[in-house]
């Protein structure tokens, strides 16, 4: 039964992510209120009433004037929430939550009229977005309580429609697709909650070497060999040593999911005032690092708290021990917290902080288990020295490349220019030159100590940081470096740009471009796109605009781009059914949105599919998903699905 569940759901992606109803009350023999209710799925956004010009699709309200009824303004009953997106570069709004959109009405005449209102509207989430919809509703308005009539529509989910004769498209290649059985070639977008738990991991096995935890490694296991004579009791009291260090810093991100919240969360990763916030953060962690000043704690936390562990006894007394180690790290571990903290809040996950935390605390932990289990391991440990330092000054440079990012964002957000695509590169390619150099020996902090001679770990780390900055060195004049590409600045704020890669011949209409296909004898790849589509503008830089792509689908395929939000007027209104009901269908991107909801059984963009020239299904759909490898191999199985037949 799951199995079936999931493979329908696969089929059918209408989403259905706002559900409207109207009521009309009449508080008088002349006055009234429309109220237009709209509930917001969890997790979806449905956009303001005033959007400005080249932004998404704006939520319209509007009952059609009628002689003898005094239309009022449209009213929200909440604020929506207002703050600048990243992509569009434009100040938007929208509600998270229920809106119910209040229109006050007069009967002037003294009759009762029939009324009809409509609303258009787009909802948007993480993922993807619908294209703009329009629903009318019947209502009935009098001259006393008497005569109102409430009347109570929902959007229903488009099903499969029959087009009227007044389209003049060929009814097969209009007709709805059947999907292939296999699903191994859809393209499925990853959690983030493995990444963020691989990066705190990856924070926790960091902070293991800095000053302030690896010299407490053989102290602690030490003391706790001594203490107990018997090598059981050891481990045990080791382990649980270990499991408190996740307890408390588990703890840690729990609290803070709970004091953000998850909407809070979500906010962090566009907010531009937090971005600024985390850069200014950031840059403060890096010169800490670089040994300007220590970021510490009270001295007298870590002294109550150690003063408890004394006092106590058994399990408790093991984890005020962890809980001192804790505080005192606190000096190293703090930066990379932060920076692990600042990275799950801008996934926007209401877990993320807990499961990164967890991550940390689970490599912190796991050395002083594993060396009380093994204590000859602990005549092999590299004895503390200036490579400790050395490790801190590394994370300085890493943390003072990453809050560029940050800054990145602020800056786009308000428009300011300071910090270009060629500029970004530039900061990054001097900062990543100079770790190369501090690697090498070249550049020395005030707390490093003279170094005689580069390691061979430590040569190699250098070439790599070089090479990197190096390998940035052509973005300056418009390479795309894909390789980077989700943390410098977008190609559009190059000033000068030699590359002229990524421009596709496309069909933006669906019958000429299959036409087109059937002459040429060639697949067809559809784009269901949008102008207000986030994500579709992400798929377009991060995978279709690179060479692999570009290649296979100017030399195989008949690319036809349909923009369902597009509102320039068609010369013919087109009428069709759908779901028991005639619709009326005024502009072009209304059109190719029936097309999808009819042939694909599907409403949110992106949303690819590969087409014979009969118009039938090559492959299963592939929705949004960055991942380069699973597009190629999505690709790839059409064709070879095509030159089967």
């Amino acid at each position: 039964m799951l199995f079936c569940m999931a493979f329908f759901a696969m089929q059918a992606q209408i989403y259905e992510p706002v559900k409207w109803s109207v009521s009309a009350k009449m508080d008088s023999d002349s006055s009234g209120v429309v109220n237009v209710n709209a509930a917001v799925e969890q997790g979806w956004h449905l956009y303001g009433l005033d959007i400005p010009e080249g932004g998404p699709h704006a939520t319209s309200v509007t009952i059609q004037p009628q002689a003898g009824v005094v239309i009022g303004d449209v009213t929200p009953s909440v604020k929506p929430i207002e703050k600048v997106d990243m992509i569009f570069h434009l100040k938007l709004q929208w509600w998270n939550d229920d809106v119910v959109f209040s229109i006050p009405v007069t009967v002037t005449d003294g009759k009762s009229h029939d009324l009809k209102c409509t609303v258009s509207y787009q909802a948007c989430n993480d993922k993807t977005c619908t294209p703009p919809q329009k629903e009318v509703f019947d209502l009935t308005v009098g001259t006393g309580p008497e005569k109102a009539q409430t009347v109570v529509e929902t959007v229903s989910p488009s099903s499969v429609g029959q087009r009227d004769s007044d389209t003049a498209a060929d009814s097969d290649l209009w007709a709805p697709v059947t999907f292939p059985d296999s699903t191994s070639n859809v393209p499925v977008s990853a959690s983030p909650w493995w990444y963020i738990f691989i990066v705190g991991f990856g924070g926790g096995l960091i902070a293991l070497l800095t000053p302030c935890v690896w010299p407490m490694i053989p102290m602690t296991v030490s003391f706790f060999l001594k203490k107990n004579g018997s090598k059981s009791k050891s481990v045990r009291d080791a382990a649980l040593y270990g499991a408190s260090i996740v307890v408390i810093y588990l703890i840690l991100g729990l609290a803070i999911t709970g004091f953000f919240g998850a909407g809070m969360l979500n906010d962090l990763s566009t907010n531009a005032v937090f971005n600024m916030a985390f850069f200014i953060l950031l840059v403060v962690f890096a010169i800490s690092f670089f040994g300007a000043f220590d970021i510490t704690l009270p001295s007298s936390w870590s002294n109550k708290v150690d003063s408890k562990a004394e006092a106590t006894s058994g399990i408790l007394s093991i984890f005020f021990m962890a809980f001192t180690l804790a505080l005192v790290s606190f000096s190293c571990t703090g930066p990379i917290i932060g920076t692990l903290l600042v990275e799950a809040a801008s996934l926007g996950d209401m877990t993320g902080p807990a499961i990164g935390m967890g991550g940390f605390a689970l490599a912190l932990a796991l050395p002083f288990t594993l060396f009380a289990i093994f204590p000859s391991w602990l005549k092999e440990m590299p004895r503390s020295g200036g490579w400790l330092n050395s490790v801190k000054v590394v994370l300085g440079f890493l943390e003072l490349a990453l809050s560029l990012k940050f800054l990145s964002v602020a800056d786009l957000a308000y428009g300011w220019g300071l910090l270009d695509r060629e500029i970004f590169l530039a900061a990054w390619i001097v900062i990543f030159a100079l770790l190369g150099l501090y690697l090498l020996g070249k550049i020395r902090f005030s707390h490093d100590t003279p170094m005689e001679s580069v390691g061979v770990f430590r040569f190699f780390l250098a070439l790599i940081s070089l090479s990197f900055s190096v390998y940035l060195v052509p973005g300056l004049w418009g390479a795309p470096l894909k390789g980077v590409s989700a943390f410098v600045p977008p190609l559009y704020t190059q000033d000068f740009s030699l590359y002229t890669g990524g421009v596709f011949e496309e069909f933006d209409d669906y019958d000429k471009g299959m036409a087109y296909a059937a002459e040429t004898n060639r697949p067809v790849l559809i784009d269901f796109s949008g102008y207000g589509c986030v994500n579709c503008r992400k798929m377009e830089g991060a995978v279709f605009d690179t060479p692999v792509v570009e290649k296979r689908v100017k030399e195989n395929f008949v690319l036809i781009k349909l923009m369902v939000d597009d509102k320039k007027k068609l010369e013919n209104k087109l009428t069709v059914e759908e779901n028991g009901k005639k619709i009326v269908l005024e502009t072009v991107g209304e059109k190719w949105s029936y097309l999808q909801r009819s042939k694909f059984r599907a409403n949110s963009q992106p949303y690819y599919i590969m087409l014979d020239n009969q118009g039938q299904a090559l492959s299963n759909p592939a929705y949004y998903d960055e991942n380069l490898t699973k597009f190629v191999q999505w690709l790839d199985g059409g064709l070879q699905k095509y030159s089967e037949q």
